[in-house]
């Protein structure tokens, strides 16, 4: 279902908005919805990017042959502290 509205624009906005829409051959309101869409989305409905995202989120928590985060993370840095202050 759409839903009417007015909007006022500026003279040189309503202008390069009608030069854009006779270059990509649509209607002033389609670029309007386009762009309203774009930045607010579509209400709680997510893009594919998020879908996909939300989808990935914990999926190896439940992995045995993995160590704790925390330890495989300590154990690729490289402490240097020590070193870089020359007591070492």
């Amino acid at each position: 279902m759409m839903h009417r509205t007015q909007l006022y624009f500026e003279e040189s906005l309503f202008s390069r908005l009608i030069s854009i829409s006779r270059e990509k051959g649509t209607t002033v309101s389609d670029l309007v919805r386009k762009a309203v869409e774009k930045v607010y989305g579509k209400g709680k409905k997510k893009n594919g990017f998020q879908k996909a995202l939300m989808a990935s989120a914990g999926i190896w928590k439940n992995r045995k042959d993995l160590p704790p985060t925390d330890e495989y993370v300590r154990s690729l840095r490289k402490d240097t502290r020590m070193k870089r202050f020359g007591l070492e």
